[in-house]
């Protein structure tokens, strides 16, 4: 069985180089536990140099967004060979906090394409903004999943897609108020037939599925539980050593 996914998304924290680097030497303490794990830290752009070099060969490094640029001088904004050359191996992609500013599937869907032609792992965020007893929710997830992997066609690129189911109506609440296991269940079920449907069973089912939503230590063997995923796409809690260490050992 393949290894357990783990990514953390330190957004736009910490504060400062001395804390990030006071952060990296606490998780290093455990690195042979996140050894177990495929483990991915996707930190802010200036502290790249420094994950970097301190992950060593407990972890990797991944980035919060890559940006489709055509050839040319652009004035802020980083090119896939910089990425590359601190040696990204994965990136965040349509993340529902880019969504809300108005990313569409559209440059979703080209994001993708650009980070494969470069060789790094799309983690393509998907999830919809409320959840209604109706099941609407489920048409929006459908075109969110069609639209941003539009194209798609190579099995080779297909092979190398993470996908991350982020319902936004569940982010920031705490673990008691998160989704519930069951709803994780079917959501990963419906996410999984989509993904059938567009690349056959055979294709789909390797196609890992992370969950990302106020995942912390006090609700992650709950949502493990027979729900289908592979690991989880953490936030807020993975900018705390004790808390991001017990998530890591529900995975194994």
């Amino acid at each position: 069985m393949a290894r357990p996914i783990l990514v953390a998304n330190w957004k736009n924290h910490p504060s400062s180089l001395i804390e990030a680097k006071t952060l990296l030497r606490q998780l290093s303490r455990s690195s042979k536990l996140y050894k177990k794990l495929f483990f991915f830290i996707a930190p802010p752009y200036p502290y790249f140099a420094l994950v970097s070099e301190r992950l060593g060969n407990f972890g990797q490094l991944a980035a919060q967004d890559v940006f489709v640029l055509p050839s040319g001088n652009h004035t802020g904004q980083v090119t896939l060979d910089i990425l590359k050359s601190f040696g990204v191996r994965l990136a965040i992609l349509g993340h529902s906090e880019r969504r809300a500013l108005g990313e569409t599937n559209d440059s979703v869907s080209q994001k993708i394409n650009i980070a494969l032609r470069s060789g790094i792992i799309p983690l393509v965020c998907v999830g919809e903004t409320a959840r209604d007893q109706d099941g609407e929710h489920f048409e929006f997830l459908r075109d969110e999943l069609k639209l941003s992997l539009a194209g798609l066609n190579r099995k080779n690129d297909i092979a190398k897609l993470v996908i991350a189911y982020e319902p936004v109506w569940a982010i920031g609440k705490n673990a008691r108020d998160a989704i519930a296991p069951a709803d994780l269940s079917q959501s990963v079920i419906f996410i999984r037939k989509v993904l059938t449907d567009m690349f056959g069973r055979k294709t789909a089912e390797h196609i890992p599925i992370l969950y990302g939503g106020s995942v912390e230590s006090a609700n992650v063997r709950a949502l493990l539980h027979e729900t289908g995923i592979r690991g989880f796409l953490v936030g807020h809690a993975s900018l705390h050593t004790k808390s991001l260490e017990a998530i890591a050992e529900s995975l194994i």
